[in-house]
């Protein structure tokens, strides 16, 4: 009999366990969840951050999981929901090569129920990495974010619901049966209309991230209460597959399981801005200082990008998903300083409006032929006196096919970005998770207000 992509899911998320980790899996993942927790905790200054903090506090629940950044405590889906916000409230949080942001979703959902039931850093660290492997797979197997987006309307991190759904299973110790429920049940509760992305303050494109991470909480607690959904609801006739599933969808979703770890795939922020915004910052900050430009020197700045790219960040309301935002900020101030927010005062610069009108973003034929789902981009610079400089990044900084990064590389970041804050002691935690008796022991740590 053929097994099911659910079912086979279910079995094998089951079978799943920390000794079965190679090391360089192990510590990706070490380095993802530090880095989105850090996120969290930076993110709740931010407007989505702060408002989901206030709204879960005006509900009442048991005192299971923290909300990071505060002294507050509540249950495990509603500090799923508040980190989960915070965590993509500001766009540092890390993104994946096959698009989205898993770790806003993923890591918070885990990270709740891992502080419910009193698991250890290596139970947390299987169930992020299963996670990651779930949830990249599920995208994957419906062709892709830009495919779900253009095809669906749909943000396809909701499909990271189905996939914290299960990480949650795994740190409750359910049954496989148990398993498939609450991916079923994680469907009924997460979706995210493109419509999202032409809201002005970045508050419900936050917001989606933690509601796919309370969803995901909520079906793994609902499947052990007693809930039941269909047992494929992956392959079953109106299914997730049947719904938004391309052609070999079955199969893309259990390929590699167990060999191939899409957590390295995870790539990391260095900059507080839309991922496709990331090469042009770095192409143009470059040629600025190869070819010692100033600003009044520059006459027009060409950014060559792939389509779909392009179409993500071309003239946006939301400014830190704004290229022409984003890039003439750091034009105009020689870099985009992580613990500095440019807006709106910036605005109030007269300089300002005038290096945006100069930038323009445009389709580059060979990138559009060679990466089209890609975040590369070729920026020209043009001056006044006629001359004409280039450079092409194709990943940028932190990106995984760039190798990644070093401990060394997020402790400095996160000094940069949140400097009152004991990072060393984040980093120290983080890198000893293995090791790590009670995941509070982690959490406890981000207590500290931002």
């Amino acid at each position: 009999m053929t097994t099911s992509p659910t079912h086979a899911l279910a079995e094998y998320a089951a079978s799943t366990s920390l000794d079965a980790l190679p090391r360089d899996v192990r510590e990706q993942a070490k380095q993802v969840i530090l880095d989105e927790m850090a996120s969290a905790h930076f993110g709740r200054q931010q407007p989505a951050g702060a408002l989901a903090a206030q709204y879960v506090a005006t509900l009442a629940g048991p005192s299971e999981s923290r909300v990071l950044g505060t002294a507050l405590r509540t249950s495990a889906p509603l500090a799923a929901l508040a980190n989960g916000t915070a965590g993509h409230a500001d766009e540092i949080d890390g993104a994946h090569v096959v698009g989205g942001h898993p770790g806003a979703t993923l890591v918070h959902a885990a990270v709740a129920v891992a502080e419910r039931q009193g698991s250890t850093g290596g139970g947390l660290l299987n169930a992020v990495v299963l996670g990651y492997d779930v949830g990249v797979r599920l995208i994957a197997a419906c062709g892709g974010l830009f495919s779900v987006k253009e095809r669906h309307h749909l943000n396809s991190d909701f499909l990271h619901a189905l996939a914290a759904a299960v990480a949650c299973s795994r740190l409750m110790g359910l049954t496989p049966e148990q398993y498939r429920h609450a991916m079923a049940l994680a469907t009924f509760q997460a979706n995210g209309l493109c419509a999202l992305f032409r809201e002005r303050q970045h508050l419900s494109k936050a917001f989606c991230n933690g509601q796919y991470a309370m969803a995901g909480v909520s079906a793994a607690l609902q499947a052990a209460t007693g809930f039941e959904g269909c047992d494929d609801v992956l392959g079953e006739r109106h299914g997730v597959f049947d719904a938004w599933g391309a052609d070999d969808a079955s199969a893309t979703v259990t390929r590699g399981l167990g060999s191939d770890f899409a957590v390295m795939g995870a790539n990391f922020k260095f900059v507080r801005a839309g991922y496709p915004i990331h090469a042009p910052v770095e192409a143009a900050l470059s040629l600025m200082a190869r070819h010692q430009l100033t600003v009044d020197t520059i006459s027009a700045v060409e950014v060559g990008m792939p389509a779909r790219a392009l179409r993500v960040v071309d003239n946006r309301q939301m400014h830190n998903i704004c290229a022409q935002d984003m890039l003439a900020v750091a034009l105009l101030r020689g870099g985009l300083a992580l613990k500095e927010d440019p807006f709106p005062a910036v605005l109030d610069d007269s300089a300002f409006p005038a290096m945006r009108a100069r930038i323009t973003l445009v389709v580059n034929p060979l990138l559009e032929a060679q990466a089209p789902n890609g975040r590369g981009a070729v920026v020209t610079i043009r001056t006044h006196d006629g001359r004409s400089v280039s450079e092409r990044v194709d990943h940028p900084r932190g990106h995984s096919a760039r190798g990644g990064v070093s401990w060394d590389d997020l402790s400095i970041k996160w000094h940069d970005a949140s400097p009152d804050q004991d990072v060393d002691s984040w980093v120290a935690r983080a890198r000893e998770l293995e090791d790590v008796k009670h995941v509070e022991d982690m959490s406890s740590l981000f207590a500290q207000q931002p």
